[in-house]
């Protein structure tokens, strides 16, 4: 009888440690393929979107992104 529990255990262990593994991994190369948006890529936005972005402009909304975020 115990040794099903410590068989149940071990495979609960194991599973929850290749299932973190491979959450990391996906979220690395999905990361890689879809990187975050930074200053440069909302100046250039503004600028296709018709805007003339200033620097106030720009920290104004990366902040609002950032607190939408968390």
């Amino acid at each position: 009888m115990w040794m099903y529990i410590l068989v149940g255990v071990v495979c609960i262990i194991v599973g929850v440690l290749a299932g973190f593994f491979a959450a990391r991994k996906y979220m690395m190369s999905y990361i890689k393929k879809n990187p975050p948006i930074n200053e440069k890529m909302l100046r250039v936005m503004m600028t296709q979107m018709g805007q003339n972005p200033s620097q106030k402009k720009i920290n104004q909304m990366m902040k609002a992104m950032n607190n939408q975020s968390k």
